[in-house]
């Protein structure tokens, strides 16, 4: 293995933050301001790239470190470094409610594509990098954009998704059609499309969008049931005052529902 042997404990259920434990000189990497906590004999260095710690030059650093930028992250990333004698341990966690998804690459041939933003920390040699969608439907429609986070190397990633996290293994050819903003990562042989809904009773009053996601087997897919963007949109409507403030049957729902305002 390039990548450091790390042992993790993932702690909580529905706000997450997962606890990675270093033998004497391994390192995890991860994105700049999700530590928690850790331990006094933990060395903390800002990096400039994708993790890796092995790119050669300048030119080199500054290439991957924008194109981390491309997928929505800083361009620095923060090394810890068990410098003691012993064990030590450091605590990162996720910037939202959700759950912590560790990916060991190995099993995967030694890549998985992820939604933008979703990477949270990975063993020191793991490479976070970008992946293109090739298709032009894909990248225009298909709600990652075309640009999406990749995970390579031999070593353990942690990925982090918003509510609950459904694994689902496909066999070859098998299909599955996912909404648009509900995937969180997919191994490398998996065919990622669009596909558009059809009808137009659906497309105009379904509420569920215009395209799907289409996953084709094989390979492991892992959904999450509430992605931020549809999270954010519920709370900027509460705060703005919900949709049937202007309404009788709202007000009517208000009063019944002990609104005081």
């Amino acid at each position: 293995m390039t990548a450091h042997e790390i042992d993790y404990k993932i702690i909580g259920s529905e706000m997450q933050c997962i606890e990675i434990e270093l033998d004497p000189q391994e390192s995890v990497v991860a994105e700049a301001g999700s530590l928690m906590m850790m331990d006094q004999g933990i060395k903390m260095e800002t990096i400039f790239g994708d993790g890796r710690g092995q790119q050669q030059g300048f030119l080199g650093k500054l290439l991957t470190a924008g194109k981390r930028v491309l997928t929505g992250e800083s361009l620095f990333m923060t090394a810890y470094t068990n410098i003691g004698s012993g064990k030590q341990r450091a605590t990162f966690a996720a910037p939202y409610p959700g759950a912590i998804i560790p990916i060991d690459l190995r099993v995967f041939n030694g890549k998985v594509i992820c939604q933008k933003d979703s990477f949270l920390c990975a063993a020191k040699g793991v490479a976070i990098g970008i992946e293109f969608q090739k298709r032009l439907g894909t990248g225009l429609f298909g709600g990652e954009g075309f640009i999406m986070q990749k995970l390579e190397g031999d070593g353990l990633a942690f990925v982090h998704a918003c509510g609950t996290v459904i694994e689902r293994d496909l066999n070859p050819g098998e299909v599955l059609r996912v909404d648009t903003g509900c995937i969180v990562a997919f191994s490398q042989n998996v065919n990622y499309d669009i596909q558009f809904v059809g009808g137009i009773k659906n497309t105009l009053f379904g509420g569920e969008g215009v395209f799907f996601a289409q996953l084709t087997g094989p390979g492991k897919v892992w959904i999450q049931s509430l992605p931020f963007s549809r999270l954010a949109g519920r709370v900027l409507a509460g705060a703005q005052g919900g949709k049937e403030d202007g309404s009788i049957l709202g007000g009517l729902g208000g009063l019944l529902g002990g609104d005081k305002r």
